[in-house]
């Protein structure tokens, strides 16, 4: 959203002039005392101003939010590049001059406003109130607008995009980030997160319209406007009507004596969950009741993401060794995320990472398919989809039955668009997933989507159950019939973009100018795909099949062992990431000899590639 000084007239009665001695700053620093209307993040910049904190001031003021991969994520507080109240209208503002560019029938079709449960207190700042700011921006322009009455999970907003034939929603959500962030996650007609050139020209109408319009502040209008309607009951009952679509075994699950324990980890989930396992035929699942209400604080865990395993999982494994519960559930913050842990014979419990969960769902839903097709099903026309960075597992799946297997970009938005896309050309879309625990079973929503794969995740342990068999030891199955795929993700934390930068560019001219490392210590490497600049070894014209992202590093090694590992940048927090894979093929399985390399490969690539003593990286194992 550009730099200091932004498009706009300052009113020059506005405010003392404090002169920051930086004519840039000081503009900026006009421009949101004038249009900033929230006391507590205008008195932020005020006593920054007061104080003489130029430095943090231009860190606030002169530089803006950008869509990553999740939309705008940022902290909650005052400045261009937080997220609050004015960035939020200036957002929207851009988004409504985006649409009425595109849609002739804009202010008809209408736009959805969902939120989650986040909030600061000192910002006086909730996901409610900015999806409110939202909403009253389009309103008083005379937009039609689908505002949620209550919290929903983030899966509802595109869901209700497509039911309602809007033209877009928006998601106020930072999803499983840090209790301090929020977010605006934007959905497009087609009912999967904007892409490219969407984001970008989205960005510039933003900084055409920065000062707020007449009416943009008006929140109330929620209340007042005969032009907003509450989807909430329609677009629940659809869903969960539609969610019986991927429900194969009612019966058993009526009868199942399996016991659920879900958390929804102090968000949105615990009423939505609730109704699909009914939808299924369960009981419903055993709530952890410290964390089954929204709580902002997200009190009782350190972070509020399942994907960092049995340390934020205390509380409801606990109560499923006392509630005699072999599975249990977790969706994150917002719902579009699912973790899962299953209690082994020895007590123990088994935390699946997001790579092992897809193999399951992969086998799943391709079983169940091949169970349930009409006998001239074509199998070339089903496909399943994963980011490039999670497990192959379902490409060695789709080479064994004959369906097809494509890989997208990081990022649910790049599977949603391809999704719609086959879907659009008479293909069969069965499953697509990413490593960080994102999963979308079927096709009624084009995004990940956390409350489908809790209840999907009970209906196989049911099956499995009846079959003498585990979660678990469905894995190992899967394993052994498609070839052993061990995969391992972390991640190092580094707040230095700088620091990242340098590290990148280090790969990118290794040996000298524009030439990327041969070998990792002693491991020889067969290629190179770096999506930052589009290169790519493995093809004849050296050009990356996967569009070029120029806006976030990622550089994918295959080795000569059969390894492949990718380092990347994160699209919503400070990590560098790292993703490395070992696959077998089948019957060509030891899994220890496999686990073995793999550990000894990734510790290579962090102290050649990442070397984070000299780098100052926080290292966290995942």
């Amino acid at each position: 959203m550009g730099d200091c000084g932004a498009a706009g007239d300052v009113n020059s009665n506005v405010l003392v002039a404090r002169s920051t001695g930086d004519a840039q700053l000081d503009k900026a620093v006009w421009q949101w005392l004038s249009w900033d209307k929230n006391q507590k993040t205008k008195e932020q910049i005020e006593n920054l101003l007061h104080n003489g904190k130029h430095k943090e001031l231009r860190d606030r003021l002169c530089c803006r939010l950008t869509f990553g991969t999740a939309g705008l994520r940022s902290a909650m507080g005052a400045g261009f590049c937080y997220i609050n109240d004015l960035t939020v209208i200036q957002s929207t503002q851009g988004i409504y001059k985006y649409l009425e560019r595109n849609f002739s029938d804009f202010k008809q079709r209408g736009f959805v406003v969902g939120y989650d449960t986040r909030g600061q207190v000192t910002s006086n700042c909730s996901s409610k109130k900015l999806a409110k700011l939202t909403a009253a921006v389009l309103l008083a322009k005379d937009v039609l607008v689908y505002f949620f009455s209550t919290y929903v999970p983030t899966p509802f907003v595109p869901y209700a995009v497509q039911q309602l034939g809007a033209v877009a929603g928006v998601m106020i959500t930072a999803s499983h980030n840090r209790k301090e962030d929020n977010g605006y996650k934007v959905y497009w007609e087609n009912g999967a997160q904007i892409t490219s050139p969407h984001d970008k020209e989205i960005i510039k109408c933003i900084e055409e319209c920065v000062e707020p319009w007449n009416g943009s502040w008006n929140e109330n209008l929620v209340d007042t406007s005969p032009l907003r309607q509450d989807p909430l009951k329609k677009i629940c009952d659809s869903y969960m009507e539609d969610l019986t679509k991927i429900c194969y075994h009612r019966e058993l699950n009526v009868q199942s004596s399996l016991k659920f324990v879900h958390t929804s980890f102090h968000g949105v989930g615990h009423d939505y969950v609730q109704l699909a396992f009914k939808a299924f035929g369960f009981q419903p699942p055993i709530p952890v009741p410290e964390q089954k209400d929204p709580d902002p604080d997200f009190s009782t865990v350190k972070c509020p993401n399942p994907e960092e395993g049995e340390s934020v999982l205390e509380l409801s494994l606990r109560l499923a060794e006392k509630e005699d519960a072999k599975v249990v559930v977790a969706t994150d913050p917002d719902a579009d995320r699912l973790a899962v842990a299953e209690q082994q014979e020895n007590g123990c419990w088994k935390v699946f990472t997001g790579n092992e969960l897809a193999a399951l769902f992969g086998w799943w839903m391709f079983s169940r398919w091949k169970e349930n097709c009409s006998p001239d099903a074509d199998v070339r026309s089903v496909y399943m989809l994963a980011t490039t960075v999670s497990s192959k597992i379902l490409r060695a799946i789709a080479l064994k039955e004959g369906f097809h297997f494509e890989e997208t970009l990081p990022g649910f938005k790049w599977i949603g668009s391809r999704v719609k896309n086959l879907l659009d050309n008479g293909k069969e879309v069965l499953f697509a997933f990413e490593e960080s625990i994102g999963f979308m079973c079927g096709t009624s929503v084009l995004d990940k989507d956390g409350v489908s794969a809790a209840v999907v995740t009970a209906e196989m342990a049911t099956y499995l159950q009846g079959q003498s068999l585990t979660l678990t030891q469905k894995l190992l199955d899967i394993y052994e019939t498609y070839g052993y795929h061990i995969s391992k993700t972390s991640y190092f934390l580094c707040y230095d973009p700088p620091t990242i930068k340098r590290i990148f560019e280090r790969l990118r001219n290794f040996d000298g100018p524009q030439s990327y490392p041969k070998c990792c210590g002693v491991y020889n490497i067969l290629h190179v795909r770096d999506i930052t600049t589009g290169y790519d070894s493995s093809q004849l014209n050296k050009k990356s099949v996967l569009p070029v992202s120029k806006s976030s590093q990622m550089i994918t090694f295959t080795f000569q062992n059969g390894c492949v590992a990718t380092l990347r940048t994160s699209g919503t927090e400070p990590k560098i990431k790292y993703y490395a894979e070992m696959c077998a093929l089948p019957g060509h399985s030891d899994r220890s000899v496999l686990e073995e390399e793999l550990q000894k490969l990734i510790e290579a690539l962090i102290e050649n590639f990442l070397e984070p003593a000299k780098n100052g990286l926080t290292w966290r194992s995942a």
